[in-house]
């Protein structure tokens, strides 16, 4: 027989984590491929709502009345700044480290029915640069500021305000200190940057592209894990952190992002759930730009949503305790979301 990659299963090699993902395309020819579900209601915005402008949040303080971004210290925080170091041991199996940091709490947006798919591209534009403001002040002191986004209640998000978090560590954690490592034992075999490399074949390939501009390509990744997993990446000028970025790469961002939002909304009329965030060279005393030449800024959006707007993907038994699988395949799923309209969300057709 003569292999097809949209119909053998296979498994696919991620160089950035070092990690297999199995691809079994052939299980999208079960009975249910295919079928479509009524999206759930979305609930009208809650007047409570802690993160609206002017609100008072749970410990007592009051949001400003603010018109564009707007971030505060996260009032339920997984680290803080000053804690006691645990004790030494010199057990191998028994190991604790020192762990301190700050996490905040960023609003894209005073209001809450909007979503960044929603807004303006000088609305996202603003977000972006905040973005950058937050990387440039906490990357001073803190070794990694993970800044992410988690969108839906199917991903757990507690509240439908468009927000993201940004958690700034001491310590490097574990899928970029993987990362670290893999792109830079690549760039140390090969002289060029992995993901460097990675755009330049996909470009000539144009198989897994789903959008593009002068300065950024949405894709889907060779070996993505998620259905409608996507990746960001830079065309030019090899930025490594986001403070990298030119004025015209901040605006070209600010639109690509748009119309990747607007896309995965239209695949199934729905308001699309993700993760989503950012990985660039790590940060703190010492670092400077231009360090790490073995990085490439890029975004990774995480969604769940398999074949419809309410039957998700879940990570468990054979993910779980072997490694990641999918059905869909990265090339089938890049398809799916060419063909959706990326200019016109399905919410203003009518308008």
């Amino acid at each position: 027989m003569e292999f097809r990659s949209n119909e053998h299963q296979h498994i696919r090699y991620n160089p950035l984590t070092d990690e297999w993902i199995l691809v079994s395309p052939h299980r999208c020819l079960r009975p249910w491929s295919g079928q479509t579900e009524e999206p759930p209601e979305e609930a009208p915005p809650d007047p409570t709502n802690p993160l609206r402008a002017g609100a008072t949040r749970a410990n007592g303080q009051k949001n400003p009345m603010y018109t564009s971004t707007y971030v505060f210290p996260n009032d339920f925080p997984a680290l803080l700044e000053r804690v006691p170091a645990p004790p030494a041991s010199t057990n191998p199996l028994f190991q604790a480290k020192e762990a301190k940091g700050t996490c905040r709490v960023m609003c894209f947006h005073p209001d809450t029915s909007v979503t960044l798919a929603l807004m303006t591209t000088q609305e996202i534009r603003a977000v972006i640069d905040e973005w950058a403001n937050q990387l440039q002040e906490l990357g001073r002191r803190y070794t990694w500021v993970q800044i992410f986004e988690n969108k839906g209640a199917i991903m757990g998000c507690s509240n439908p305000h468009p927000h993201c978090q940004i958690w700034a560590s001491s310590f490097l954690p574990n899928v970029p200190r993987i990362k670290d490592r893999m792109q830079k034992e690549y760039y140390t075999e090969h002289g060029k940057s992995l993901l460097v490399n990675y755009l330049e074949q996909e470009l000539q390939k144009k198989e897994r592209i789903v959008l593009e501009n002068d300065d950024w390509v949405a894709l889907v990744p060779y070996w993505a894990m998620w259905p409608y997993e996507s990746m960001l990446l830079p065309k030019h000028g090899r930025p490594q952190r986001l403070t990298d970025l030119t004025e015209e790469q901040r605006t070209a961002l600010a639109n690509i992002m748009k119309q990747l939002n607007t896309a995965y909304d239209n695949l199934f009329n729905c308001s699309f759930p993700y993760s989503m965030g950012w990985h660039g060279a790590p940060t703190g005393p010492g670092h400077k730009p231009g360090d790490s030449p073995h990085w490439l800024l890029h975004g990774l959006y995480f969604p769940p949503l398999l074949r419809s707007a309410s039957v998700k993907k879940f990570m468990v038994g054979y993910e779980m305790l072997a490694q990641s699988q999918r059905d869909l395949t990265p090339e089938q799923a890049a398809e799916k979301l060419r063909q959706c309209d990326h200019t016109v969300h399905y919410k203003l057709r009518n308008q």
